[in-house]
């Protein structure tokens, strides 16, 4: 097929459905669901950050999860190809690639937000500064996804308006059309537009990667999770890219010198022009209630949006892991600080019936001596969180079929088939407290009427989405088909399944491989132990480097988390 025939074709009469399949399928919980939403959600006053306009929730959403590149990437060109001149696209990203394939050749993110961008699309995005290429980071590549889109006739910049050895890590897309609202689309969650995100379900890996360690193959297999948000919590996501777009002007940066590279960079543009006025919440269309939740540090140069940070995401798992009874789930890629497994610990000690299930990552994502403080994080929270919940506490990694570890990219979390986040903050300091974050927290109001209907016996009963969420994740890792996980709805029975499953599988490894390899893809996590002429200094540069506090200097005097 000819390369150009694989852009994106401007169209007004594209339909996109809104509501998915199975939609309003189940019963709406009784009573409208507002005190459970009032026990799990954060109000105005939790948030700590009445600077913002951005509201504690809203209902009428339909959120779907995609799992993978493979899910994500596709769903995105098509909604980018449904825009039409005059529409808008707004991006924040922590690493950009213009040559990552969204849907096969001819479908590179350069290249198709640079085509809209020419066709009379508004393409807004804000990118991380980043550190310099020297210190592993994506300084040029970034610069360049920023370039060729403002060269299109986008405005792309590089955003540099962090806390010292800080970063913007939210990933989120928002498309807005001017003529049909009810097509209004935000993406959150851990997937960059870059390499390497591209994997699916096999975990064969992208065939697209980016340097990685190479214990990971030279397609490192990746595991991620974005959501898709339709409805008035598009709004919310929007606002957050208009803080920010406004948030300090011009761009702050540390030094002359970078100053003047990122004039290079962006042709001489080191402001923002006038974004169009926020357009009204799309009507709804779903289930859903969202939360978008979000960390920014306290700055000396303070953010106008959030003059002292905002750490909603902090505060809203804290809430909501106070009333954790029965099961958490996690997947994420940095469970690696005493900060946040003081947090998980707490649970596991005040409820004997909570069990926690963590995924991981089998390997640090650095190489060489920089691996050593990552490990000592691990350590660390581990310790902590296996002393609080003994037999109840389970953490995994993943490996595909051919016993190549998986990346675990993903940050995800459900409490109680009630309470499920998806974003791109890690469960560490770092991210509940000192880089930028964007994350959504789904309560469905249909509840789940397969039985456990109320495992957590607190009357708030499971939720459909977050149900289906867990049981996804875990067919996956299990090799069920989506049929085959009748086994796994009760929680308790599911932390059974998945432990039972692992060790079997660990079992085979060990005896040999010599029998047919055992279904699933989990296998109990087993850190690299860190030797003890590297923890005299891996500890302290994992607190002060890999895991700062980005606190303000009052509440870290009082003790305040």
């Amino acid at each position: 097929m000819p390369h150009a025939v694989l852009k994106c074709h401007l169209k007004t009469d594209v339909r996109v459905d809104v509501h998915g399949p199975g939609a309003a399928s189940c019963p709406v919980v009784a009573g409208g669901d507002d005190r459970t939403l009032d026990k799990w959600f954060l109000d105005a006053g939790e948030r700590s950050n009445p600077a913002s306009r951005i509201r504690p929730w809203t209902l009428g959403n339909r959120v779907a999860p995609l799992v993978h590149g493979s899910e994500y990437f596709p769903e995105l060109y098509r909604r980018l190809c449904s825009t039409s001149p005059g529409d808008q696209v707004y991006f924040a990203d922590f690493r950009g690639d213009t040559e990552e394939r969204m849907a096969g050749p001819g479908t590179e993110v350069g290249e198709i937000l640079a085509d809209l961008a020419g066709r009379h699309v508004l393409v807004f995005g804000l990118i991380w500064r980043s550190q310099p290429g020297w210190l592993d980071q994506s300084e040029g590549k970034n610069a360049e996804l920023a370039r060729v889109i403002s060269e299109a006739g986008g405005q792309v910049l590089l955003d540099p308006r962090t806390r010292r050895g800080g970063s913007h890590h939210q990933k989120f897309v928002v498309i807005r059309h001017s003529h049909f609202p009810e097509r209004d689309v935000a993406f959150v969650g851990g997937i960059d537009l870059g390499l390497s995100r591209n994997d699916d379900a096999s975990h064969a890996g992208d065939p697209q990667a980016m340097e990685f360690p190479e214990v990971y193959g030279a397609t490192p297999p990746w595991h991620d999770v974005q959501c898709s948000i339709i409805g008035p919590a598009v709004n919310d996501v929007d606002l957050t890219f208009r803080e920010r777009w406004y948030g300090s002007s011009p761009l702050d940066l540390s030094s002359p010198l970078r100053a003047a590279l990122d004039r290079v960079h962006m042709a001489g543009k080191l402001t923002g022009r006038e974004l169009p006025e926020q357009a009204a919440d799309p009507p709804p269309a779903g289930t859903h209630a969202v939360q978008i939740l979000r960390t920014y540090p306290a700055r000396l140069r303070r953010y106008s949006f959030a003059p002292l940070g905002e750490r909603s995401i902090d505060y809203a798992y804290r809430k909501a892991l106070q009333r954790a009874r029965c099961l958490i789930y996690l997947e994420d890629q940095y469970l690696w600080a005493p900060f946040v497994a003081d947090v998980l610990a707490d649970a596991l000690r005040a409820n004997p019936g909570l069990h926690l299930i963590a995924v991981v990552p089998r390997y640090p994502d650095r190489d060489g001596l920089s691996r050593w403080p990552s490990l000592a994080g691990r350590e660390q929270a581990i310790k902590v969180c296996r002393a609080a919940g003994g037999d109840r506490f389970g953490i995994y990694d993943v490996e595909n079929h051919e016993g190549r570890a998986v990346y675990v990219h993903s940050k995800v979390a459900v409490i109680d088939d009630v309470w499920s986040m998806i974003g791109s903050d890690n469960l560490n300091r770092r991210s509940w407290t000192h880089d930028s974050e964007l994350s959504c927290a789904v309560i469905d109001t249909e509840a789940d009427g397969r039985s456990p209907e109320d495992p957590a016996g607190e009357g708030d009963r499971a939720r459909r989405f977050a149900r289906s969420l867990r049981l996804k994740l875990m067919a996956e890792h299990l090799d069920r088909a989506d049929t085959e996980v009748d086994d796994l709805i009760d929680p308790v029975k599911a932390f059974r399944a998945v432990k039972d499953n692992a060790d079997t599988l660990l079992a085979w490894h060990r005896g040999g491989r010599r029998d047919e390899r055992p279904p699933g893809r989990l296998v109990p996590h087993q850190p690299e132990r860190l030797p003890r002429q590297h923890r005299i200094w891996a500890v302290p540069v994992h607190r002060a480097v890999y895991d700062p506090d980005g606190r303000a200097l009052r509440d870290r005097i009082r003790h305040r988390p």
